[in-house]
This record gives structure tokens, sequence and C-alpha cells, in this order.
């Protein structure tokens, strides 16, 4: 059997034939396949100095550039909120061509609207539609402000004024005897003396349903007893196991 032959010696044999140092403080050759050389010269086959084509997409370098905005519309800022709109139509937002001023202080009587506007502003006040909807429109030359206030001050003592519906509710049954319908009876004239409505209903338990016409009965003698006080609102309905009339006030005189 052959043997392999064994190299000794200062030098072997290397992949081209030519011989290399053997041992590790032998310097490697410079070049393609030696390390890369010391100090801050280019790499193979790379850049040296500042990166082409300017700073990376998306991002800036270098300071701030000083001076005003380029013109241009301005990035949205999101959604505003709605303009509140004028409850009436003022000075030059009246579109009509002739109005009819109404009041005090002027003349009553269809003007062209620029003399209309020339009289407000004469005055130092506002030129106020207050009916849009009539031919020509209703105009009025008040402060604007306070006739906003005064308008607010009037609906709000309308709804203080306006009484609330107040609904009182008697029960009867359907055999109930004449004393307590009469106590019964002068409690709902008290009710309809003091503006309140009455909602007087029968109620049937049990097997006492098979009474629903005396209940009836009873109803219509209740609101004919009461005729004078009130009127009757809804005739009497079987609701379940009720059976009910509405009476309402009558207005005083």
């Amino acid at each position: 059997m052959d043997k392999k032959p064994q190299h000794s010696g200062a030098s072997r044999p290397s992949y081209n034939g030519t011989p290399r140092p053997q041992g590790s403080g032998a310097p490697r050759p410079q070049g393609a396949s030696g390390s890369r050389p010391a100090g801050g010269g280019p790499r193979p086959g790379g850049f040296s100095g500042p990166r082409p084509g300017g700073p990376r997409p998306g991002g800036f370098s270098g300071p701030r550039p000083s001076g005003p905005r380029p013109a241009g519309p301005r990035p949205l800022q999101g959604p505003r909120m709605p303009r509140k709109e004028e409850p009436y139509a003022i000075n030059e937002r009246i579109r009509a061509r002739e109005v009819r001023l109404v009041g005090d202080n002027v003349e009553n009587g269809i003007y062209p609207i620029q003399q209309a506007l020339k009289m407000a502003d004469e005055m130092e006040l506002d030129l106020i539609e207050i009916s849009p909807t009539a031919q020509p429109p209703v105009c009025k030359i008040l402060d604007y402000s306070k006739f906003l206030y005064q308008q607010k001050k009037r609906l709000k003592e309308q709804k203080a004024k306006a009484t609330k519906v107040v609904v009182k509710e008697i029960r009867f049954g359907p055999q109930t005897d004449d004393h307590d319908y009469n106590f019964k009876l002068k409690h709902a004239q008290s009710f309809l003396q003091e503006g309140s409505k009455v909602k007087a209903y029968v109620f049937f338990k049990g097997r006492s349903i098979l009474f629903k016409e005396q209940g009836e009965v009873l109803l219509l003698r209740f609101a004919n007893d009461l005729e004078e006080l009130g009127k009757v609102e809804q005739m009497p309905v079987l609701e379940g196991k009720r059976m009910i009339i509405m009476i309402s006030p009558k207005k005083k005189v």
C-alpha cells in the first residue's frame, strides 16, 4: 500500500503550486484574499464619504430651514365644529328685495331693502327679519342682542306659566255602595275644581268580570254627576281587568 507523502520543513505548497511560509507569525499577502487594511481607507468595492443621493427617504438631516413658510394649503387638523346658525336673518343676510318695516321707531310700510338697511345704519341698530314667510318679509329695526335676550326671557316666562297636567285616579268596585260612591264623587269634584284630570276605573277581580255591564253603568253615572265641572275625554273602555273613563276639567269662563 502506498503511503501519503509527508511534508516537513519551513514551507508547504499552496493551491496554485507556489510555496507559502508555515507558521503563525508570517504575514498574509494583501489583496483580494488578504485582510482589510488598517486605517480609514475605502472598502474594496464600497463607497467612501457621504451617502449618495442626499438624506434617507422620509427623514430630515441638518437644521430646520428658517424663514416664512411656503405658500399653499395648510395641513388638515381634523374636522371643525359646525357654526351655530342665527335664529333670525339680520342686515345683509336678508335676501328680499323689499321688506315691510313695523315697530314704534319707524313709519310702518314697505321699503326697498337698501333703504331699510340705511335707516337701520343711521339709527346704529340692526335690521331683523322677524317673519321671513310673509310677502314681503316683516322686519324690525332693533338692537339684535337685546332682541334675542327679550325673546329668551319671554319663552322662559311662557314655560313657567304652562300648567302641568295632573291626573288623579279614583277606583271603584263593580258593586260599590252609595256611601262609598258619594265619598269618591266629592273627591273627584275637588280634583276638577283645582284643574286636575280624573281617571276613574272599575277594577274587576276574579269572576267579577261578569259584572262589567254594571261597571260601565257606574262610570257613566259618575260622569253625569260631574257634568258641571268636567267633560268626558274618553268613554268607558275595558283594558284588561279595568274599565276606565277619563274626565277633564272645564275651562273657567
